[in-house]
């Protein structure tokens, strides 16, 4: 992604993965961004290129066969023409290097930046979901160990509920022997009696 995608206006900087490099994003360009300066960097950037470096070549060595055999004459040996245009070339282009090189180095420093903050953002983030998950699982233990208790709780009264279940079946069937035996002796059983 080129850096001209940081500072587009249309997107959101706040889920845009690179929000951070966005305070950053006047360093887009070495030389600023006028037509000049993207020609100026473009130009800084093609001097370290096979293709600079195989031009070059090509035209000193045609410059060379030209003057040596005698074609043509306009820069005999020593070749002080072809020396005046290395100095004129390095004249321009080590200022345009450098220039590029430091305007590079400020961009990566503010990357760098970026990135630091973006990590230290990452770090807090994550020891925030630690701390959540640590009082999750807080309370979940807690719950769990709530859920024993009533557990428990319900056991002991479901055994009560059984004993009193069971105790009341022996005083009914007892009464209801009671109530056989006096029906077959023609009495009324005590307990209907009192009332």
């Amino acid at each position: 992604m080129s850096d001209a995608n940081i500072s587009r206006p249309d997107q959101d900087n706040g889920s845009h993965f690179f929000r951070f490099h966005l305070p950053h994003a006047h360093l887009s360009s070495a030389f600023g961004n006028d037509w000049f300066a993207l020609k100026a960097e473009a130009f800084a950037r093609f001097f370290g290129t096979p293709t600079f470096l195989i031009a070059q070549t090509l035209v000193v060595a045609v410059w060379i066969v030209l003057n040596v055999t005698g074609l043509t004459k306009f820069d005999v040996y020593p070749f002080i023409l072809l020396n005046l245009a290395f100095s004129l070339q390095a004249a321009y282009a080590a200022p345009l290097i450098l220039l590029a090189q430091t305007r590079q180095a400020d961009r990566d420093k503010a990357h760098a930046e970026a990135d630091a903050q973006h990590r230290e953002d990452l770090a807090k983030a994550s020891e925030e979901r630690q701390g959540l998950a640590a009082r999750q699982t807080t309370l979940l233990v807690d719950m769990v160990q709530q859920n024993m208790a009533l557990t428990e709780t319900v056991k002991e009264l479901t055994e009560r509920v059984a004993a009193l279940t069971a105790e009341v079946h022996t005083r009914l069937g007892c009464e209801v022997e009671a109530q056989a035996v006096a029906k077959s002796a023609g009495k009324k059983p005590a307990a209907s009696r009192e009332s």
